[in-house]
């Protein structure tokens, strides 16, 4: 048969058109019409395969097991009796029928889906529009073309898909060339597959069971935290490996309260490792995304090049202990560390003729366990709890009274922990290539094992040690490229979950165990192994690191953290910084709806003390400085009068606004009044500015008088009246004095002059501006000097 390559079928939404490669062509001399399946690995004569109308053979046949053995909910078997072929339309449905409590058609495209081939695809049969939101289903499906009048005649393609309301079919765009259909001998049977444009197609669907809720699933658009409850870790670029330990030791729950007890009040710097996995912890519990570790990366002291390396996963474990331990001498949690991760090792050597022994005990915080030549754990512990002989010319020497004597060497267990890391000696120096390779040689793990047996007899073992799987680090891949994940057991009685850098998935125990152990491949839907056997195939994922909690222990370990184990200084803190980013991510997402209006007004023009009339920067904070608001495009002048007039203190109807350009000599001025307060922002920005950008520059120009109405009185200007008409006797100049004994440029204010006045009419108004005497004394204009300016030429000859 041509059989479609697992999870490499399509949908046929969009007319989409899968490539040559999705589908198994069959080799020169065999048939493309039935599957060749070995069930035995003898190399025999295959079984003979039942006919299409034989559906029960059939389904056996077409419907192998999934290697993910997943618990079968329901089958069933539909046929069409599909007539007059040639005359269909490009499209046709099939009947609905149902399975698993679930509507179902098969979809057909007769003369291809932009292919030369037929193209037959499974779909959910709901009517238009009444697909549940949240609908899924989990099926693996057989579709079978059979010749009705001779039912050995067929061709099958199986798939498994995970079936949405967005993913609603799922098939074979390429099912069977157009040209081997009709008129054409199938298997030089005598007869075509399609004849007399009939045939039967039978659609054999199996609904399974989703144990984790994320069986076959793509996961776009997946929430970590909304299916799980955990958010993981983004990956930096190579730190994938940092990602499965932090999350190992998060989820240990008493090594995390332990390191909120650690007193970080005082030092809340980036650069202390402590506050930072603490930072890290606590964004675990709260985020609802996934974590970036670039703070405690950081704090390391780790640079670009280390985040693009992989480490050596025992050794951070090592120095990240040491680090905390540290950090936890003269706190409740000083000796918490060692309680939970420390256990005794004795190294002895013992002489066998006479009473005398020498012994050291030391310390450890984890066990390397050798691989090769072992097939489990029991096996790597009893390697390296043997005994060495020491005799013949290797005697040992038990001093001057015992000299020389045989001997046994070794090192037993005096104590185990309540959390026992094991690392597994998957990577060893191959003398032959003169390099560090990976073994992925298969090694079983247990969910439970005792380790009594290991330790010494005159250990305590009052308690019992039975120890419970909670992690499971596995690398997948070779030495120089590959990734780090883990499957980790939150709680004492729930689901494993994969860790997966930003991902957590649930996982099933064939995943945990069996998918980790290394090894060969299991063959793809149950296949037998084939008769002439080519090179293994050998599991690139293995289990390089794993975690157990002493069974006796695991409510003391796997305790609740609270809100109230989390440092008060630090909720408080990252609360803050969360505020603060989602108050600057709702401002990017509604930003296109503001402007910026910067404002210039009487007070800020009068402080500025520079040439200009003030600074738009918005960075500046001096007082000089334009003050920004900022502002819904949709509000109206109006709306703006009454913020700037409550900032300054004025009455929002003493306030007209001046639209502000820039002119060549990289100046800013007022350039025209706004006269329509009721038009919006972003109507008087286009008409003044004629562009949409995110900044509007203004002066806020408050006015002196007012009519008996309390309304203000604006001065004429040139170009345009109070009232609206046009008057050319008036300009506007903003006036500036430099202050000798001070050594200082200040500003005054602004007046209204004709434009034929002289320069001399502008004394009085400066006198008045400056609060001076009415007259110059005895009308001495030297006490007053205008720069660039003659008192007698006219102020139109000046401008």
């Amino acid at each position: 048969m041509n059989q479609a390559l697992d999870g490499e079928t399509l949908s046929p939404t969009g007319m989409q058109v899968d490539g040559d490669e999705y589908v198994v062509e069959p080799r020169e001399g065999e048939p493309d019409d039935v599957a060749i399946i070995n069930t035995d690995d003898d190399g025999g004569p295959a079984a003979a395969l039942p006919t299409a109308d034989n559906f029960e053979a059939m389904k056996s046949v077409v419907l192998p097991r999934l290697i993910e053995d997943p618990e079968i909910l329901a089958d069933a078997v539909h046929t069409w009796h599909i007539e007059g072929w040639t005359e269909l339309s490009r499209k046709e449905h099939g009947p609905v029928f149902e399975a698993g409590g679930n509507p179902w058609r098969v979809l057909m495209f007769p003369s291809g889906n932009n292919v030369e081939h037929c193209s037959f695809y499974l779909e959910q049969g709901f009517e238009e529009g009444k697909v549940p939101d949240d609908w899924y289903c989990c099926a693996q499906f057989s579709l079978v073309l059979w010749n009705p009048n001779d039912p050995s005649l067929y061709t099958s393609h199986t798939a498994h898909h995970r079936f949405t309301k967005d993913e609603g079919d799922w098939g074979f765009t390429r099912f069977v060339e157009l040209r081997k259909l009709f008129n054409v001998e199938w298997d030089s049977s005598g007869r075509p597959l399609v004849e007399n444009e009939a045939a039967n197609m039978t659609a054999y669907v199996r609904v399974v069971k989703d144990e984790t809720g994320v069986l076959w699933h793509t996961f776009n658009n997946y929430d970590s935290k909304k299916e799980t409850g955990y958010v993981g870790l983004k990956n930096q670029g190579a730190t994938c490996y940092l990602n499965s330990l932090l999350q190992s030791l998060y989820f240990t729950n008493a090594f995390r309260k332990a390191v909120y007890q650690i007193p970080t009040e005082d030092e809340e710097n980036l650069a202390n490792s402590a506050y930072t996995l603490q930072r890290l912890f606590y964004q675990l519990q709260t985020s609802p995304t996934a974590v970036s570790t670039n703070e405690l990366t950081k704090s390391f002291g780790w640079e670009t090049r280390h985040i693009f390396e992989q480490q050596d996963v025992q050794e951070l474990s090592r120095k990240l202990m040491e680090r905390m331990e540290e950090k936890m001498k003269g706190t409740e949690a000083e000796n918490v560390l060692p309680r939970l991760f420390c256990m005794k090792v004795k190294t002895y050597i013992s002489c066998i003729n006479v009473d005398y022994e020498s012994s050291r005990v030391e310390d450890f915080w984890d066990i390397q366990l050798n691989v090769i030549g072992n097939k489990d754990i029991e096996e790597s512990f009893k390697d390296y709890i043997g005994v060495e002989k020491m005799d013949g010319e290797n005697q040992y020497f038990a001093g001057e009274v015992f000299k020389l004597q045989d001997a046994n060497k070794g090192v037993i267990f005096q104590s185990f922990p309540e959390v026992l890391h094991l690392q597994l000696k998957r990577f060893e120096y191959d003398m032959e290539r003169d390099a560090t390779m990976k073994t992925n040689d298969r090694y079983e793990f247990p969910e439970t094992f005792n380790a009594s047996p290991y330790l010494a007899e005159d250990a305590d073992k009052s308690e019992p040690y039975i120890y419970q799987l909670h992690s499971v680090l596995v690398h997948s891949g070779d030495l120089n490229a590959g990734h780090y994940y883990a499957f980790i057991k939150p709680t004492k009685d729930g689901c494993f979950y994969r860790c997966d850098d930003d991902k957590v998935i649930r996982a099933t125990m064939r995943e945990v165990l069996e998918d980790n152990f290394g090894g060969e491949v299991d063959y793809v839907n149950g296949q037998a192994k084939p008769a002439f056997q080519k090179p293994p195939v050998i599991r690139q994922n293995s289990a390089y690191m794993l975690v157990y909690i002493r069974r006796s222990r695991l409510d003391q370990v796997l305790l609740p953290v609270t809100k109230e184990d989390t440092p008060e200084h630090l909720q408080k803190k990252l609360d803050e910084e969360n505020a603060l980013r989602e108050a600057r991510r709702k401002e990017r997402e509604e930003q296109h709806l503001y402007l910026n209006a910067r404002v210039m007004t009487d007070r800020t023009f009068q402080e500025h003390s520079s040439t200009d009339l003030t600074t738009f920067d918005i960075n500046e904070r001096e007082p000089g400085c334009a003050k920004n608001f900022r502002v819904l495009r949709s509000s109206t002048i109006k709306d703006l009068a009454t913020r700037v007039g409550a900032d300054i203190g004025q009455d929002p109807r003493r306030i007209r606004f001046w639209f502000m350009v820039n002119r060549q000599n990289k100046t800013v001025r007022p350039d025209q009044p706004i006269t329509d307060v009721n038009q919006t922002i972003e109507q008087a920005h286009q008409k003044l500015s004629g562009t949409k950008t995110q900044e509007i520059r203004l002066w806020a120009e408050e006015a002196d008088d007012i009519d008996a109405n309390g309304d203000p009185i604006w001065p004429g200007l040139s170009g345009q009246q109070a009232n609206g008409s046009q008057k050319s006797d008036s300009i506007l100049l903003f006036l500036k004095w430099f202050d000798i004994d001070n050594q200082a440029l200040k500003c005054i204010g602004h007046v209204y002059i004709g434009k034929e006045r002289k320069v001399e009419d502008l004394v009085p108004l400066i006198l008045q501006k400056m609060g001076w005497p009415d007259k110059l004394p005895s009308g001495d204009r030297t006490q007053l000097k205008l720069y660039e300016a003659s008192f007698a030429l006219t102020l139109l000859s000046v401008f």
